[in-house]
């Protein structure tokens, strides 16, 4: 795979190469308010963590960010057909201020075939989804929720119940469907989001928090948990692999490391 570091789209690394070899951020800051976003802290939380997304420097104004976007889709586009693309790791793509580029960037990428995978805790979107275009294939596109099972840490976004009825709908409409369950808060309410979004959610991705203390018991206890589900995909990062001393490859046969790519599964309405 060739490496790529243009104005939108770029190879993340470290946990984020562990969602996407390619991904695409068109703003910084989020206004979801969530007290552990990791974009607020270190020596770019500045840059990063504002409380409301602004449009990268990098970009003159929307427009140009979208001619700028199409440029690299084309010059990367036969690997992006082959991995997709991911949106975002630094604001939450469908709140009201990024919904529209996001969009518009995903209705490209649909056109030339590239699957992408949409990160959100946002549901307001939801019962517009099947108007995005009258063309779309929903086969090339998965909407992921972040489920912690705390709202209050989240006191801005929507809430984990109406994001599980999200994925829900979503499903229904034939896309495929993710979770991450990351940053654990605590094992029981990990538990807790998982089971309530069990029935239509085709791949949970499972890790840490960066710097919380977990007990190492709790995190093989939960591994072991997950492996006796049966269903659907699960990945567990490599911080949750470490501690658990567990590999996804020792697990059972519905676990799936980094290059499972969830769009080669067959969508099945519900």
């Amino acid at each position: 795979m060739k490496t790529f570091n243009g104005k939108a789209i770029y190879n993340p690394s470290g946990k984020a190469g562990e969602y996407s070899y390619w991904a695409c951020n068109f703003y910084v800051g989020c206004s979801n308010g969530c007290t552990y976003c990791y974009c607020k802290k270190g020596i770019l939380a500045g840059a990063m963590g504002q409380d409301k997304p602004q449009l990268k420097a990098c970009f003159k104004d929307e427009d140009n960010a979208l001619e700028i976007f199409k440029k690299e889709v084309e010059k990367n586009k036969s690997e992006l057909q082959k991995h997709g693309l991911f949106f975002s790791f630094t604001t939450d793509p469908m709140i009201e201020e990024t919904y529209g580029l996001t969009v518009l960037a995903v209705r490209i990428c649909n056109s030339l075939g590239i699957p992408v995978n949409i990160l959100t805790k946002e549901v307001g979107y939801i019962y517009q989804i099947s108007y995005w275009t009258p063309k779309i294939k929903p086969e090339l596109i998965a909407i992921g929720f972040t489920l912690t099972g705390h709202d209050e840490l989240e006191p801005n976004a929507s809430t984990n119940a109406q994001r599980i009825r999200a994925m829900e709908i979503c499903k229904q409409h034939g896309y495929h469907t993710f979770a991450s369950i990351e940053p654990i808060i605590d094992f029981p309410s990990a538990k807790n989001v998982i089971n309530a979004s069990l029935d239509f959610c085709d791949l949970y991705k499972v890790g840490l928090m960066s710097g919380k203390k977990y007990d190492v018991v709790e995190a093989q206890s939960f591994v072991e948990w997950l492996n006796g589900l049966n269903k659907p995909k699960i990945y567990l990062k490599e911080s949750l692999q470490k501690l658990s001393r567990y590999t996804n490859d020792e697990m059972d046969e519905y676990f799936v490391n980094r290059d499972y790519r969830l769009h080669e599964a067959p969508v099945h309405v519900a």
